[in-house]
């Protein structure tokens, strides 16, 4: 029997990206539909908000290739936040409010213009006396950004390694921009500012309502990012800036060919010179903007992929050792006030567990991947884990409806009988799965919003190994269903807490 005490410091929590979140123009943003959110995640217990990262993504709109490792995509700012603070003259238009996919080209090109609006009328109140501005415009990674941003649009929004030598330079040379590239940067400044502001407004919100936001930080940064460009001596290139070899995973449970993802690989022997730098101002900056830092691809910290730049699949590599102590010690030091959490999923040597371990970071466990049924029972290999998050599923995998109606009859039935066994008798097989992982001996049990709304294969949200639509782009465009099973989730939730502290 366990004790009240017990279910009384585990978290439930939610994933779900802003991006999928209700607004009126396509696409959740920073606005009225977060904040509604947030009251509706108060309002049924849920205190982990694990999100995906806001980052300025290019090219098949990954969060995971993002621009930059610090700015965050101007698509989530909220046109109704900046008509309400005077920076519009007229309230925007809805724009496919209802939809259920994400049009990420089309929400840009609606967003824009009142984007620009408001950044003329921000400039015309003499920006050279709002001191908040300038001391945000200050910071070395805003003016890096801003710059790339400007030079990327004058160079057609090829990578910067195909820019002009003046511009591909600039990060050393530091040349005067003219009054046109001065314009762009200005106004991508901007952007990075009201970004900050909105969404530092939506996480003091959250907080004061007892909800800790989870921010994602991938491994690996883009090589067509502000990061790359700004620091290449970081980093594996040539001498046109092209990468030598490449980051990626060998052939696994998702790929036959393995996942080859492109991001260039770390120079470690830099980044110590450096003191490692890159990764405390990183992960520092991550903190101010989460409560919570999942680490995507932890096990890169013990051993990472390293794929030759001339190999058109993943499956030629090697695993290399990487420098995971020393970086970990440095930003254990220096940055106390952030808890870290180690994304430690797939088949990892005994030593990555360890490294996670010496540093009392929490893993990852995945309910669907944990329930066994190729013996006579089905069991739960992975239940007795005390030190871990434990979820249902994750954005790279099925649903938990998808992967249970893909099971086989056989298989759905031990699963059945397996629930049954456990005492989670009462309800719909989804309703009794959830129960069971909120129920779960893990200090924080996550549920990605797909599975609380029971949905299958439409809410898949991005398949590992492949780019482009429909990747990233599932959205919920009305809060009454997400009411409904949350409801309904919270009355199994105290029906099973009262019967485990009988």
């Amino acid at each position: 029997m366990r004790k009240s005490t017990e279910y009384m410091r585990r978290e439930a929590g939610i994933l779900m990206p802003v991006f999928a979140l209700p607004s009126r123009c396509g696409i959740g943003d920073f606005g009225e539909g977060t904040r509604r959110w947030i009251r509706l995640m108060r309002t049924h217990g849920i205190t982990i908000w694990q999100i995906l990262p806001l980052n300025p993504v290019g090219y098949g709109n990954s969060p995971y290739q993002p621009y930059s490792s610090y700015a965050g995509d101007e698509v989530y700012i909220s046109l109704d936040q900046l008509w309400e603070d005077g920076l519009l003259e007229e309230k925007p238009q809805e724009c496919d409010a209802k939809a259920g996919r994400v049009d990420y080209d089309k929400v840009r090109g609606y967003k824009n213009g009142y984007l620009r609006e408001a950044c003329r009328n921000f400039f015309a109140r003499k920006k050279q006396e709002n001191t908040e501005y300038q001391k945000f415009v200050s910071q070395e990674w805003v003016l890096l950004y801003s710059t790339f941003r400007a030079f990327k649009k004058k160079n057609g929004n090829v990578c910067w390694n195909e820019w002009e030598a003046e511009d591909r330079d600039w990060p050393v040379l530091r040349r005067p921009l003219t009054r046109t590239e001065q314009e762009e940067v200005d106004y991508q400044s901007f952007l990075q500012y009201i970004f900050y502001g909105q969404w530092m407004r939506i996480k003091e919100e959250a907080n004061e309502a007892g909800i800790r936001i989870m921010g994602d930080v991938p491994f690996y940064v883009g090589l067509d990012s502000a990061d790359v460009w700004g620091g290449r001596h970081q980093f594996l290139l040539d001498t046109d800036g092209r990468p030598v070899f490449i980051a990626g995973v060998p052939p696994d449970y998702f790929s036959e060919t393995g996942q080859r993802w492109g991001n260039p690989i770390y120079d470690w022997k830099q980044l110590k010179k450096e003191e490692y730098r890159f990764w405390t101002d990183r992960i520092g900056y991550s903190g101010r903007m989460f409560d919570i830092v999942r680490i995507d691809h932890f096990r890169a910290f013990d051993t990472y992929w390293k794929i030759p730049v001339s190999c058109p699949t993943a499956v030629e590599g090697e695993w290399v050792e990487a420098p995971g102590y020393e970086v970990l010690n440095i930003l254990t030091e220096q940055i106390k006030d952030v808890e870290l959490v180690a994304e430690d999923l797939g088949d990892l040597r005994p030593e990555v567990l360890k490294l996670k371990e010496d540093y009392g970071l929490k893993g990852m466990k995945i309910l669907m991947f944990s329930i066994r049924t190729d013996g006579k029972w089905a069991y739960d290999e992975f239940r007795d884990v005390d030190q871990m998050i434990i979820y249902t599923g994750t954005h790279d995998n099925d649903t938990l409806m998808e992967w249970y109606w893909n099971l086989s009859c056989a298989a759905r039935r031990k699963v059945r009988r397996f629930l049954s066994r456990k005492g989670y008798r009462q309800g719909s097989v989804k309703e009794r799965l959830l129960a069971y992982t909120f129920e779960s001996r893990a200090q924080y049990a996550i549920v990605p919003m797909q599975d609380i709304l029971g949905l299958r294969g439409e809410g898949h949200m991005n398949t590992p190994g492949t780019v482009g639509p429909p990747n990233w782009e599932w959205r919920m465009p009305e809060f009454e269903p997400a009411e409904t099973a949350l409801r309904r989730l919270g009355c199994n939730r105290t029906m099973e807490r009262e019967r485990w502290m009988k």
